[in-house]
């Protein structure tokens, strides 16, 4: 929005405005929309890229590479990861850079809308007026509940997700995934000497695990169901500061519209997806690219939501979709070649322009 030249504002809850988690692992797409951003040169200085995927066994053998376009440019790797918080701080850096006016530590309590712009009152009880107003607050969106209160909750997909940090082998050079009858396994450096390791666990209900149980919890797991060599040694290394979280996986995706008078939503606030394609933030990063894109280029707030939503709408509903099914695939121990092709075919999918 900046580089449009458009005053822009921004709310965050969070005082600390931070970021939670271990790693999150990027698609080439992801890195083209960090070019666009102009942070690409920050992320490969703070994180990790590389190319192509190994899907293997759990013994180690392996079933298929799995090749990735460098679609950021021939001079960049197809796939990447970094820490969360690491890339938390790069955004957060070039937004006040670019002189973004940011609100910490407060949300709204009301939001106006009329003919000609939009009134929002903050929970400090001041009040601005805006030519618009967009909603990214995520998965359990208050904008999205209060703009369209009969729309869809939510839904929770039958599986969790293990994250944790762990030293990077010396082997890791790529992106390697462990796949089993119901439990999938992966690696993926973030630096040169940290990795970002995930498991998908299938669980028929939504699963609370301690804090002080869940190292454990996940060290077990993975001894139990893999014998690959590197899964042992990577699952020994797990302890109490390898930063362990678990989180059940929801899966949300709002049918259109997506904005209603000047008020818009994007992200995971429309199309929450699981992290199977690792496509989540990427989905997010491009709305807000495409969006700025068709307010510089559009006379009317309205056409430019319209515009926004119809861009959006098949790639943002294909890696939802995509994503779920290859979950079912991994709860019900199916067939491990689809679980391939369609994550090869999605890939092929997120490459294309947006």
């Amino acid at each position: 929005m900046r580089k449009q030249n458009i005053e822009t504002h921004l709310l965050e809850i969070d005082p600390s405005w931070g970021a939670d988690g271990a790693g999150i692992t990027l698609g080439g797409a992801t890195l083209r929309a960090f070019r666009t951003l102009g942070i690409l040169e920050l992320f490969l200085e703070r994180g990790s890229a590389h190319d192509g995927l190994e899907i293997t066994a759990p013994n180690g053998h392996l079933i298929e590479t799995i090749p990735v376009a460098r679609v950021a440019g021939p001079d960049i790797p197809g796939s990447g990861a970094i820490m969360r918080p690491v890339l938390a701080r790069i955004l957060s850096e070039k937004v006040v850079e670019c002189g973004t006016r940011v609100r910490l530590g407060q949300t709204y309590d009301s939001i106006e809308p009329d003919a000609d712009g939009v009134t929002v009152t903050f929970s400090d009880g001041s009040r601005d007026r805006f030519d618009l107003v967009i909603g990214a607050d995520g998965l359990y969106s208050k904008v999205r509940q209060w703009l369209f209160p009969d729309a869809p909750k939510p839904t929770y997909t039958g599986q969790g997700v293990w994250r944790a940090v762990v030293p990077r082998p010396a082997e890791a050079r790529t992106i390697k995934m462990w796949v089993g009858p119901h439990l999938k396994a992966g690696l993926n450096p973030v630096s040169k000497d940290q990795a970002y390791l995930f498991l998908t666990e299938h669980s028929e209900q939504r699963q609370h695990i301690d804090e002080g149980e869940q190292a454990i919890r996940l060290r077990s797991l993975l001894m139990d169901h893999f014998t690959a060599p590197m899964v042992q040694e990577l699952a020994a290394q797990i302890t109490e500061d390898s930063r362990v979280m678990y989180r059940p996986l929801d899966s949300l995706l709002l049918p259109r519209p997506w904005y209603r008078g000047r008020v818009v939503l994007i992200g995971d606030t429309v199309h929450a997806t699981t992290p199977h394609l690792a496509s989540g933030a990427c989905i997010g990063i491009e709305d807000a690219i495409v969006l700025a894109e068709v307010l510089g280029s559009h006379e009317t707030v309205e056409s430019a939501f319209e515009a926004f939503q119809n861009r959006r709408w098949e790639r943002c509903r294909m890696v939802v979709d995509n994503s779920a099914r290859l979950g079912e695939i991994e709860i019900q121990g199916g067939d491990k070649v689809e679980h391939a092709n369609l994550m090869r075919n999605s890939t092929i999918a997120l490459a294309q322009p947006i």
